[in-house]
């Protein structure tokens, strides 16, 4: 009797395994499962205002990445706080940064969670201000119909340029200005004519643009609003201050 009672409940308990995880999450959760099996290190570090977890699932990155990991602790933390305080102070407290293997571009960010290619942090350990760049989407925090994307993004490499904390370091820097290029190109092309703008024609525009987009009540005018001029224009002019004479 107590033999068939035995072979009952083993039988019960492959049932209830096979069942999915519409079931199986009430007594157990998706994460503590990935973070049981895949999770290598998960670190908890908070000072003053803003606490990081650093999550590292890649055993290549555990071994060689001690120290690209504590450079982009510290560029968190500097470059987040400077970047909170000057576009918006509301931005998330704590934020979550992944060594994710499955992960193949460089750097992603979604939710309060940046998601980093190990292989690429390890191979370019100087390029820190991957941080500085991913963080400030989190204090974007657009939403949807935040605008355009190469806005976006200009203005995260504009932060880059502005807060990074080791740019030359990565051998990172902005482009000269090339006739082919438009302000629509994003990333270090925008950055550039961004910087161009606010020394020649409106300074903290950048902050004014962000904080419309973030409002979703940037449109169209919004830029002759803030500089009397469109973006074409202000583009003709930009190119025109840097194309050499004669």
């Amino acid at each position: 009797m107590k033999k068939l009672l035995l072979i009952i409940i083993l039988f019960a308990g492959l049932k209830v395994n096979a069942q999915g995880w519409e079931d199986a999450g009430k007594y157990i959760t998706r994460d503590s499962i990935t973070r049981k099996t895949y999770t290598l290190t998960h670190d908890t570090i908070s000072r003053k205002t803003y606490t990081l977890i650093f999550i590292n699932k890649d055993a290549t990155f555990a071994q060689k990445g001690d120290t690209v990991k504590q450079r982009m602790i510290d560029a968190f933390f500097s470059a987040y706080a400077a970047e909170a305080e000057t576009f918006n102070k509301n931005t998330l407290n704590k934020v979550t940064f992944i060594i994710d293997p499955d992960y193949k571009g460089v750097a992603a960010t979604a939710n309060g969670v940046v998601h980093f290619n190990p292989a690429w942090m390890l191979k370019k350990p100087t390029d820190i201000d991957v941080v500085t760049h991913e963080v400030m989407h989190i204090v974007q925090d657009y939403g949807n119909s935040g605008g355009p994307g190469w806005l976006t993004e200009g203005i995260a490499d504009y932060v880059r340029a502005v807060f990074g904390v080791d740019n030359p370091g990565a051998k990172w820097f902005l482009p000269k200005f090339k006739p082919t290029q438009s302000y629509t190109d994003s990333y270090r092309v925008t950055a550039r004519f961004f910087i161009w703008v606010e020394r020649n024609v409106k300074p903290s525009l950048v902050v004014n643009l962000d904080a419309r987009l973030r409002a979703h009540t940037y449109n169209d005018n919004t830029i002759k609003d803030l500089t009397g001029k469109t973006f074409d224009q202000l583009w003709a002019d930009y190119a025109a201050a840097n194309t050499p004479k004669g």
